[in-house]
């Protein structure tokens, strides 16, 4: 059965993206089968896979407007284990289209439904905002991983997502959990970064992941060449940087479940 988590953040340029593909791609090279969901109109994750827009073949949007079944939307990526249900520029009109249907928050946890039994886990790209789409996600979501630019309003932002994953654990009966906070374009030469991680780590303690991703040219160049850090330059840092992460998640996974039994 697959854990699906959202990938969110409101504010754009933290790094959603970049994490989306790259923890995709090292929960793959675990051997894991992993789907990513490129939940953003931009469909950066469908460019950063080397996935080409623009042909006949159906998207997300045919799955979640129209309700083509994901199975007809998937498509394999050149990185072992890593499947990705691309997006184009028709999301966009998404959020309008929606609006007349009343259980329009539960289209994407339906059409998820099918495939839970396929993957080890799913993973959500979500748009940069807090539209239809992000709430189709968060609804469908076990869990939420926020990530965060080290910068002065950073805080302020994450206030804001966490008001909307409580309201909707109550307005929707969901008990979705935050995965954890994690820490982008890192640069502990600077006091503001270091400042920002340790205001993080003293509001949220444990949610905070202990795995940051480093500033880097080699990460911000991958998606240019349609490949994920670890098919791009292997040895780098940021490659290194979300292997920790995958490993982290898994680890904290493993945890959560002997607890669980042990309370059994």
């Amino acid at each position: 059965m697959a854990k699906i988590i959202a990938i969110s953040n409101q504010k754009g340029g933290v790094g959603k993206t970049t994490t989306a593909i790259n923890l995709a791609a090292s929960l793959a090279a675990n051997d894991l089968r992993v789907l990513l969901i490129d939940c953003d109109p931009q469909g950066n994750s469908t460019t950063g896979l080397g996935i080409e827009k623009g042909t006949e073949k159906p998207t997300f949007y045919e799955a979640l407007i129209h309700q083509v079944p994901l199975s007809e939307v998937i498509v394999k990526t050149d990185c072992e284990g890593l499947s990705l249900a691309p997006a184009d520029k028709n999301l966009v009109a998404a959020n309008l289209e929606l609006v007349q249907d009343p259980r329009r928050e539960y289209r994407l946890m339906n059409a998820l439904a099918p495939l839970k039994d396929r993957f080890d886990y799913i993973l959500i790209d979500c748009p940069p905002a807090l539209d239809l789409l992000t709430l189709n996600a968060l609804v469908a979501a076990d869990s939420v991983l926020v990530p965060i630019q080290c910068e002065f309003f950073a805080l302020e932002g994450i206030s804001q997502l966490i008001d909307t994953i409580d309201k909707i654990r109550e307005a929707f009966a969901r008990p979705l959990k935050l995965e954890g906070i994690l820490l982008t374009m890192y640069d502990d030469r600077t006091n503001l970064a270091r400042q920002v991680a340790d205001d993080l780590k003293e509001f949220f303690e444990n949610e905070v992941f202990t795995t940051v991703i480093p500033r880097s040219i080699r990460l911000a160049e991958a998606p240019s060449y349609g490949k994920p850090i670890l098919m791009y330059d292997p040895r780098s840092k940021g490659a290194e940087s979300y292997i920790r992460l995958a490993k982290e998640i898994l680890e904290n996974e493993q945890r959560n479940r002997q607890a669980t039994q042990s309370v059994g």
